[in-house]
């Protein structure tokens, strides 16, 4: 089995942010789809995907992405990138999967994008 990691840093209320690392294959993406989903079933139905440490993605990779997507949405929930790496952004771009996949520099840029301001959590 290729290498792939999945570490949940980030847990609060309906948000969980995952880095992932390694690479997304055939041998990894079923992994990467069923962590992913556990987040979800757990309560953490917006998900952040760190994605700077993935090494390679295929084709089976990002049919996890769009089914970890599809499964968020179900449960009214968003799947949100962060730190793509060039290659796979470039790929996001070519399949048409980044209008569906916002992506974030960095993912502390993708948790400032999801944590409400004090104005509009008010209003």
């Amino acid at each position: 089995m290729t290498d792939f990691r999945l570490t949940a840093q980030h847990t609060d209320g309906d948000l969980a942010l995952a880095q992932v690392a390694g690479e997304l294959d055939i041998d990894t993406a079923p992994h990467l789809r069923t962590q992913a989903l556990a987040l979800i079933e757990q309560g953490h139905r917006h998900l952040i995907l760190d994605l700077a440490a993935v090494t390679f993605c295929d084709s089976s990779g990002f049919n996890a992405l769009v089914g970890i997507l599809r499964c968020a949405k179900s449960a009214d929930g968003t799947l949100v990138l962060a730190a793509v790496p060039d290659r796979l952004a470039r790929l996001l771009n070519l399949t048409g999967l980044d209008t569906l996949l916002p992506a974030h520099p960095t993912a502390a840029h993708a948790l400032v994008a999801h944590t409400p301001s004090p104005d509009t959590a008010t209003a």
